[in-house]
């Protein structure tokens, strides 16, 4: 055999080798490193109440954080947390018999699960002290949207609820166990409300242990059927309900855009409640004394109210406003709202002046709702009903030159109590009697 033989023969031999050497090398198994995961809050054997933030964090060392996800169990099926790195879940225990329970989390990256974590809790939700004051205060704000930062806010609406449940607790009579704040979606922020979450709300340093949790629609309707079943246990039950938030609707548009549209406001992550879904809500309610106040742009709806103190078109409205209730709202359908990241929302922020001040005492309606003191000595009795301090906040709105720019918010209310009628609400509903 020649040498140009033998160089040919060596060529094909080593493309032969070339194309099949992927046979002969061992081919390296991708081993996936599994993800991590641990639980923050509550510690182990903790008491824990109503609704608690179950919070932690977990890690992928070798994934991305969108594909990790964390669930969690507890006394029933595994469900999502919200968020991944920092997750947290708001575990709602009213339903809950007291007693031990465990909480376990996984994380998964898409291939594989962690390993379990678990701690073990004690629910103890202390059953309602028998007396003659069967009082729940709610108060629900949304204000820190995370998609949207421009029209953020803060922690001003939080504010305000802390204050007003300081005012309920030390002067109305109101238990510390039957007040509940529902604020964005369960955590303080950095930069007063507008930076990253720093801390769940049950953490935050307040006076008072009332109960905390998130302004999600899930959090809110069980929240309101929670206090709507423990208040029908009772005859004398008060109730007064606060939300505060963003109004559904468009400044763009003539009217808001309301015209055919429900009053609704926005709850945490863009979910809305409307008026007449609210109405629902406390269809089964059975108080004969409630207070129910929304702050919101274009929220005239709740009180079946238009503009000017007009009432709503007949299919449009809510019927929330029934007989013991009083219905206020800090704008008309078709007018916006105002709120300070600080103080909270404008026309509260007076009402509650008027209230806590006494500085209401005696205000009557006037021409359209629209407010006026009295001259009169038999209308100041030394207590101030929400009514009263309904017209005060109206006045002060249309007559205080610094607040001129405001003027045009419209509150509206709807006020049946004691009963509807011409005649029926001439009483005031004065809290905490």
């Amino acid at each position: 055999m020649n040498i140009s033989k033998i160089i040919a023969l060596g060529l094909v031999i080593l493309v032969i080798i070339l194309l099949f050497s992927f046979y002969f090398i061992e081919e390296k198994e991708y081993v996936n490193k599994r993800p991590t995961v641990e639980i923050l809050y509550p510690k182990n054997n903790t008491f824990v109440s109503k609704i608690v933030t179950v919070t932690g964090i977990a890690a992928d060392s070798d994934g991305s954080e969108e594909s990790l996800k964390v669930e969690i169990r507890c006394n029933g099926d595994w469900v999502l947390a919200n968020g991944n790195l920092q997750w947290s879940y708001e575990l709602k225990t009213f339903d809950f018999e007291e007693g031990s329970y465990k909480i376990q989390v996984r994380a998964y990256d898409g291939i594989d699960y962690s390993d379990i974590k678990e701690i073990d809790i004690i629910i103890d939700n202390p059953e309602v002290v028998e007396s003659s004051t069967h009082r729940w205060a709610i108060f629900i704000a949304a204000a820190n949207f995370p998609q949207d930062n421009d029209s953020k806010l803060g922690n001003g609406a939080l504010n305000l609820a802390e204050e007003m449940s300081t005012y309920f607790i030390e002067d109305l009579g109101y238990s510390t166990s039957n007040i509940i704040i529902l604020f964005d979606d369960g955590w303080i922020r950095e930069d007063n409300g507008l930076g990253k979450p720093i801390m769940p709300l049950e953490q935050r340093i307040y006076k008072y242990d009332i109960t905390y949790g998130g302004a999600t629609k899930d959090t809110v309707t069980s929240s309101i059927n929670y206090i709507v079943n423990e208040a029908n246990k009772y005859d004398n039950s008060e109730i007064f309900i606060w939300i505060a938030s963003h109004g559904y609707g468009d400044m763009d548009k003539k009217l808001g855009g309301k015209i055919l549209q429900r009053s609704a406001i926005f709850l945490w992550d863009f979910a809305t409640i409307n008026d007449k879904e609210l109405s629902n809500l406390l269809s089964g309610l059975r108080s004969k004394k409630t207070c129910i106040i929304v702050d919101a742009c274009y929220s005239g709806g709740f009180a079946d109210k238009t503009i000017l103190s007009f009432s709503e078109f007949l299919l449009l409205r809510a019927n929330l406003a029934k007989a013991g209730r009083v219905v206020i709202t800090g704008a008309s359908k078709f007018r916006v709202g105002y709120a300070s990241t600080v103080s909270g929302p404008l026309f509260t922020q007076l009402w509650f002046i008027g209230l806590k001040t006494g500085a209401a005492d005696g205000f009557r309606p006037g021409l359209l709702d629209i407010g006026r003191p009295t001259r009169l000595k038999i209308f100041r009795d030394g207590k101030v009903s929400v009514e009263e301090a309904f017209y005060f906040a109206r006045y002060v709105l249309r007559t205080e030159s610094s607040l001129k720019d405001y003027n045009k918010m419209e509150p509206q209310i709807n006020d049946k109590y004691p009963r509807g009628g011409p005649l029926g609400s001439m009483k005031g509903l004065v809290l905490g009697e």
